[in-house]
């Protein structure tokens, strides 16, 4: 029975997979486990009469209060179960079992969460019994338990150890089994600490700014023309309306109407990536299903999701150099990098500041669950590290990154710190500047290539199962790995800032090569490895997949720069209709709140379970676009709060009487533009907004 049991608990995905559930041996062996009753009944009925012994207390040993406390409240609860008492029922209605489901995957009981925690039974005037709910860990079981919350966890394992030794043979030896103290919670909860309570304190003021000057902008203010700076960057209904107002078309000839649709598709495709992220972690019955469904096509667009990255550093690059140097040839080729770092800045930090705190924070306020006692995830990595995310250095800094997605804003920020010397070089020396650029493109692309080589690093989910992380950081993470597609991104936007206003004539032949030839480069970067993604294909070398991860780092930029140039030439067709609808464009000007709260939505909504989920590509699709409107909902109101304010008060921060073009600052003070306009002496350009390109 002893390897029976461990067989069982020690289970491992992959020996599921290869048996494919039809091991005899395994099989027969899950023949005993289905003879064991519930480990609730199991526990009442060896326990009918407890003593200090059986807590772990020696007659030589003087029992504490503690050990008095759970000892009587263990009497009364196995005294209520024999007298069928309600609440002393519910105590044992509420533990988990051997979890259903152990040959697919399945390592969860959540039992009864709620029906435990509610158990609030007054025996007498000193004595009142509340439930505890905790989980026993078996190696990678999770299996609900509810106890008295007077006994602690390392009580509780002195009964476990008991319990499996008379009736599993157990040795303690061949297997780890605890009642986990951090996994407990009991109705009472924890109190709020000081950095709880001051960010709940932050965002009531904010809120309650908000709606003072809203209720001063609509029934003091008559003429919206006229609204103090003051009041229109905090009232909610002046930035709802700046939010959702709808540009025509064609309604200014500087716009790139079709980089809002890539945008949003692009934000779109992050957000989807991450719901199966969480799916990993989440109570599947069927979670061995994941493996054989990473093999799948349609997994190839969760797998390489990172390409909706490379989307958005070519607009941030694109944009950098576009706009700014349009700004530059109106003010002489003058640039202020102190101000543009500034701006950006105060835009940007903030947020990512606020995010840090609500992140940390506010999970275990605004939810909870068997799942969610530890609140957010990254919460420890946070407490040690929150200062390399505030300096942007946290992808080379640190391999536990605070905020996982905020990498992007380090490797954003980075690329824009050096941008104001690739601006002058550019102004100044024009084509031979961008002939440097190109160049560096190829150093850093072979750079890259080395760096696979050399270490035989993979980035295929069949070869980092037992990796450290460290291959992702130095080929996903790093600056200088997603430096080519932002650098190409900003060699398009010099290339548009010297074909401005002009219309190349190109033949049906060279659209359609376009068209084919990008699309190509597309779905390749996409669907190349799916051969090789499967479990049971043979190992691609280290030749190959640096190959493939080296090439489409530039494939991939220049198919988006194609689209877009497709599209403002007018051989878009049906693309440039989707991407180019006014539509896109409140989702676009939101897309930083929602980037920088998807995570905490996502998080929230897959640990605040009370029973086992199932794993399925539809499920996943329900789950997303719940998880899609909870997130438009949640950062539509932060944006009101947190955001727009602090937009205002950049924009306070300006010289009054300077118009946008000379104010080169203002253009660039963050590479993710807004697609608006500024019209000043009836020139208009696009106004850029924090991180607009982010996933």
């Amino acid at each position: 029975m002893v390897n029976v049991v461990s067989i069982l608990l020690l289970f491992e995905l992959a020996i599921t997979i290869a048996s494919e559930s039809s091991d005899p041996d395994i099989l027969r062996n899950y023949g005993y486990v289905k003879k064991l009753k519930p480990l609730g009944l199991e526990f009442t009925e060896y326990f009918q009469n407890v003593t200090l012994e059986r807590l772990g207390v020696s007659d030589s040993e003087v029992p504490n209060q503690k050990d008095l406390q759970c000892l009587t409240d263990m009497a009364a609860l196995m005294n209520g179960f024999s007298t069928n008492q309600y609440w002393a029922l519910k105590m044992i209605d509420s533990w988990g079992s051997i979890p259903s489901g152990i040959l697919t995957g399945n390592t969860f009981d959540l039992g009864y969460f709620d029906e435990c925690l509610s158990i609030n039974k007054v025996i007498s005037s000193t004595q009142k019994i509340s439930g505890k709910y905790c989980f026993l860990i078996a190696n990678s079981m999770r299996i609900a338990t509810c106890f008295p919350a007077s006994c602690s966890s390392t009580q509780m394992d002195i009964f476990v150890e008991q319990l499996l030794q008379k009736f599993l043979n157990f040795n303690s030896s061949s297997l780890s089994m605890k009642i986990s103290e951090a996994s407990c919670q009991t109705s009472d909860g924890e109190p709020w600490d000081g950095l709880t309570i001051f960010t709940i304190v932050l965002l009531s003021v904010m809120g309650g700014l908000v709606t003072v000057f809203t209720f001063y902008d609509y029934f003091l203010c008559k003429d919206q023309d006229q609204v103090p700076a003051l009041v229109k960057a905090f009232s909610a209904r002046a930035n709802s309306r700046s939010l959702f107002r709808i540009v025509p078309s064609k309604s200014n000839p500087n716009v790139i109407e079709c980089l809002n649709g890539i945008r949003c598709m692009s934000l779109i495709w992050v957000i989807f990536s991450h719901e199966f992220i969480f799916t990993l972690k989440a109570p599947n019955l069927n979670t061995a299903e994941l493996f054989s469904w990473a093999g799948e096509p349609f997994a190839s667009f969760v797998v390489h999701g990172y390409f909706s990255v490379d989307s958005f550093f070519v607009l941030g690059g694109l944009l950098v150099s576009m706009i700014a140097l349009r700004s530059m040839d109106k003010s002489g080729g003058k640039l202020n990098p102190l101000m543009m770092y500034l701006h950006r800045i105060i835009r940007i930090l903030p947020v990512v500041a606020i995010a840090i705190l609500i992140y940390t924070t506010m999970m275990p306020v605004v939810s909870g669950g068997p799942m969610f006692k530890s609140g957010y995830h990254g919460k420890e990595y946070c407490e040690k590290g929150w200062f390399w995310t505030l300096l942007f250095v946290q992808n080379y800094a640190v391999l536990d990154i605070c905020l996982d997605h905020t990498w992007y804003l380090a490797v954003d920020m980075q690329l824009y710190i050096i941008s104001p010397i690739l601006l002058l070089s550019i102004y100044k020396w024009g084509k031979k500047a961008a002939s440097g650029i190109a160049v560096l493109v190829v150093l850093l692309s072979g750079c890259l290539f080395a760096t696979q080589m050399v270490n035989h690093y993979s980035l295929l989910i069949k070869n980092t199962s037992d990796d450290d992380g460290v291959p992702n950081k130095k080929l996903y993470l790093a600056t200088h790995t997603h430096a080519a597609p932002w650098l190409i991104g900003f060699l398009f936007g010099y290339f548009l800032h010297l074909n401005r206003g002009k219309k190349f004539q190109l033949s049906w032949l060279a659209v359609w090569s376009g068209w084919i030839l990008s699309l190509a480069m597309l779905f390749t970067s996409i669907f190349a490895l799916y051969p090789a993604a499967k479990w049971t294909a043979p190992p691609l070398s280290t030749l190959e997949e640096s190959l493939y991860y080296t090439l489409t780092r530039l494939a991939w930029p220049m198919a988006i720069c194609w689209v877009i140039f497709a599209c403002m030439q007018g051989y878009g067709g049906l693309a440039n209709s989707f991407l180019s609808t006014p539509l896109w464009q409140p989702l676009s000007r939101l897309s930083y709140s929602v980037y920088i709260w998807h995570m905490f939505v996502q998080e929230v909504n897959s640990r605040n379970v009370r029973t086992n989920t199932h794993f399925s590509t539809y499920s996943r699709l329900e789950h997303f676009w719940f998880d899609l409107g909870f997130t438009v909902l949640m950062s539509y109101l932060l944006y009101l709060i947190i955001e727009a304010p602090l937009c205002g008060f950049d924009s306070l921060l300006r010289p009054r009487g300077i118009s946008p073009v000379a104010s080169q600052p203002k253009l660039i003070s963050n590479q993710n533009n807004d697609l608006e306009t500024i019209k000043s002496d009836d020139l208009s350009v696009p106004e850029t907004k924090p991180l607009e390109n982010s996933t």
